[in-house]
This record gives C-alpha cells, sequence and structure tokens, in this order.
C-alpha cells in the first residue's frame, strides 16, 4: 500500500489511495517525477473535496441483520468526509471503482432525488412501516449536508407522514434540525444518538479529522435534550489500548449533557479498513501498534476481524468481557437505558398529495 505525501495527509484519515479490489491493476506514483514536480511548482496541495450528483433509482435498504436493531435505512450521500480511518463504510467506495482510502473521504456522492423517491415509497400501498435509520453507513450530517441538506429534505418527508426515524452522527450540524426532531419526539417519532469516541481533542482530530471535536458533540446532545429530543451516546469503537480507557468519563459527560441512553461498538476492520486503520495506526501511535494488535487478535478470535453476527459488534475473550461489564457497570451508576421507549409506528398516516387534484386520489 502505498502513502501519500505529506501535503495530501492534512485534515485527512486515510494515509493511502490504493484501488479498489476489483480493479485487476494497480498503479504507483513515480516518486522521481513527483520530487521534480515540487521542486518546480512547490509543494502539492492537499486534494479538495468533489461531490458528484447521482439521481438514485431507490432510497430505502432493508437491512436483515440479527445484531442491528433497525430494518429500515436511509444514505443521502455515499462516501464521507469525516475521514476516520476505521470507518466500516469504506469497503463501499469499491463498488463505484474507486478507492476506500482516500477516494472514500474526497470523492463523494449526493442523492437530490432522496426525499422524493421517499415520499414516493412511502405512499405505497403496500408499505409497512418501521424505524428508518439514518447515519447507518455514512454521516447524514457530514459537512456537505450544510449545502445540500438532503437529511433535512428527508427529515420533513418523515414529519408530514409521522414516521419514526432514529438518527446516528458524529456532527453538531444535527441541532440545525431540532426544529423537526422535537415536533417529532413530541409525538415518539425521533431520537438521535451521538458517537463520542473521546474526550481529548487532539486523539478526536487524528481519528476523525473532519468530524465535530469532543465538546461540540457534547453540546449537542445537551441541545437536543433540553428540546426534548430523546439523545444518546455511542462509544464506538472502541479500540484497545487507545481510546478504551475513556470509556466511563464519556459516558459520565454526556449523561451530565442529558444522553438517557448508551451503547458501544467493538472495532471492526473489514475488508480495505484493515490496511487502512493498520497504516494509521502506524503512523500516529507506532509505539502501541502492536499491543494494540495483538488485544484485537484476543478479541478475535486470533485475527484481524470477525465478520460473524452478534460477535462482531462486541467481540470475545477477556478484553471484550471486561470492556461489556465495565460499560454494564457504568450505565446502572449513572442511569443510563433505565428505560427506552420504542419509537411509535401507529401514527404513520399518508397525507394528501400537494396540489388541485389531490384529494381526489
Amino acid at each position: 500500500m502505498a502513502s501519500l505525501a505529506d501535503g495530501f495527509r492534512k485534515g485527512r484519515g486515510a494515509l493511502s489511495n490504493t484501488e479498489s479490489r476489483f480493479d485487476s491493476f494497480s498503479r504507483e506514483a513515480d516518486a522521481a517525477i513527483l520530487a521534480d514536480l515540487e521542486a518546480l511548482h512547490g509543494e502539492q496541495p492537499p486534494p479538495k473535496t468533489t461531490v458528484a450528483i447521482e439521481p438514485a433509482k431507490s432510497i430505502i435498504s432493508r437491512n436483515q441483520s440479527p445484531d442491528v436493531p433497525f430494518d429500515q435505512s436511509i444514505n443521502a450521500y455515499r462516501g464521507c468526509e469525516h475521514g476516520c480511518s476505521y470507518c466500516f463504510a469504506r469497503p463501499t467506495h469499491a463498488y463505484l471503482g474507486l478507492s476506500p482510502g482516500l477516494d472514500f473521504e474526497t470523492k463523494l456522492f449526493a442523492k437530490p432525488n432522496a426525499a422524493q423517491l421517499l415520499e414516493q415509497e412511502l405512499r405505497k400501498r403496500t408499505y409497512k412501516p418501521s424505524v428508518i435509520a439514518l447515519g447507518t453507513n455514512t454521516d447524514p450530517y457530514q459537512p456537505i449536508e450544510k449545502k445540500y441538506q438532503l437529511t433535512r429534505g428527508i427529515l420533513e418527508v418523515l414529519e408530514r407522514f409521522n414516521h419514526p426515524v432514529a438518527i446516528t452522527t458524529k456532527s453538531f450540524l444535527v441541532t440545525r434540525d431540532i426544529d423537526i426532531l422535537a415536533r417529532m419526539a413530541a409525538k415518539g417519532l425521533a431520537r438521535v444518538f451521538v458517537s463520542v469516541t473521546t474526550l481529548d481533542a487532539d486523539l478526536a482530530r487524528k481519528m476523525e479529522p473532519r468530524a465535530s471535536t469532543p465538546i461540540r458533540r457534547i453540546e449537542g446532545i445537551r441541545m437536543l435534550a433540553e428540546a426534548g429530543v430523546p439523545a444518546g451516546v455511542l462509544f464506538a469503537p472502541v479500540i484497545p489500548a487507545l481510546n478504551d480507557y475513556e470509556l466511563e468519563n464519556v459516558l459520565k459527560a454526556c449523561r451530565e449533557a442529558g444522553a438517557t441512553s448508551a451503547g458501544f461498538v467493538m472495532l471492526r476492520l473489514p475488508l480495505e479498513v484493515h490496511d487502512i486503520f493498520i497504516d494509521w495506526l502506524g503512523e500516529h501511535f507506532p509505539g502501541r501498534k502492536q499491543h494494540v494488535l495483538s488485544i484485537i487478535e484476543n478479541m478475535r478470535d486470533g485475527k484481524h476481524n470477525d465478520a460473524e453476527f452478534t460477535r462482531r459488534m462486541r467481540g470475545t475473550g477477556i478484553f471484550a468481557e471486561l470492556v461489556r461489564k465495565r460499560f454494564d457497570l457504568a450505565c446502572r451508576r449513572l442511569g443510563l437505558n433505565q428505560e427506552r421507549h420504542a419509537l411509535r409506528t401507529d401514527l404513520f398516516n399518508v397525507p394528501p398529495e400537494d396540489g388541485p387534484q389531490g384529494s381526489l386520489f
């Protein structure tokens, strides 16, 4: 895996741009030519984020995994600018013929017809309402949402239909939509989990270079809770010997901000994520690399990843069991997860279509 030049690393998580696993050839930059170009023109600027418009054919994804608490989700974007080196969604860029490395963070796709397709789906006579999850693959409030507002458009549709939604995000931008979320929450139709992986701003910049800072995420929890939106904290991923020691402190800070529920997920390293994360780990924490990997092997049956349902999210072995017990004890002490009311589906209602003849059909 060829590493990127230092100028390409600033503000990015991946240190390489390895080819898609479906490519039959590989490319590698000519170091001598790059050196000559830099000497002639100066240092290359870091890559800019580009967004391609991708009209979608369908928008609701169905899920049958037994270890996730939803069966419907929407992803209005492909790729994610947050740049988390460990993001398990990175391999999806390979299906586009792009790299799960730097391309995943810089070559993004937006689905401008997401809200329109959602409304069409909800109007089908055969549609049966169940919670729709946002943020299951890429963050619905990543930076480009400020411009495209696809997530807000989706929420506007869900509110009109009285349809339940569950959101997971690392972005303070979710507070922009508190007006909609508060109205939906008052009917039992919305909840938000904010992912907080560390309280250390320096570590956060390395782990999630373009996500909101930890203090902003916690402030987001506070604002959501004060507006009556059920807010939770997701401590994910748990990275052994890197952020696991912060578990109790993160839960405490979020509980004090108003979080009432919590969850955690162990680090997962599927497909290309494996090499991207290990490359990142060696660059930022070379002294801890072997220790981190040895614990991962301990909780993944000697491997670095385990794709089996029920085990992939929590791991096995002594370390994984210790984290589970610490999490349970902290939740009991802090009063987290004491009550968890299911989002309502019984209020679902198909409103009249816009237009002068909408009420005739």
